[in-house]
């Protein structure tokens, strides 16, 4: 009997926590907003692989061959680039789910230097 009790007891902390596990994923409500714009930062953009990171799905967008990827890691060719190195910057201006049709902007505004500085004053190499 106290072993059906310990296997009952088992499997009810497994299915709380397999069902916790999936409620706890990020919200929206929870990231930060920008006070000039009134948007979620919600995306990092890196100048030197002009690609994206989603906060909110935590994953990557990335061109290959001519379309736009999606994963929760860059691949091999982009040199285990990370999160944590080089210069990104702070997307303030779009929370919307296509941060890469803004592209063209984000090259302008933020183009690609190897020491990780920008001209601009509102990016961030955090």
């Amino acid at each position: 009997m106290k072993t059906l009790n310990v296997m009952l007891a088992c499997v009810f902390v497994l299915a709380y926590s397999s069902t916790y596990a999936q409620n706890t994923t990020a919200k929206k409500e929870n990231l930060p907003i920008d006070k000039k714009t009134n948007c979620y930062i919600r995306y990092f953009y890196f100048p030197n692989l002009q690609a994206y990171f989603d906060n909110l799905k935590m994953v990557y967008y990335y061109k290959e061959k001519g379309e736009w990827k999606t994963a929760s890691e860059l691949p091999k060719n982009y040199g285990g680039y990370s999160l944590y190195n080089k210069a990104k910057v702070k997307i303030t201006d779009y929370d919307d789910d296509k941060p890469y049709d803004l592209l063209p902007v984000h090259k302008k505004m933020y183009p690609y230097n190897s020491k990780g500085r920008f001209i601009n004053q509102t990016a961030s190499s955090e």
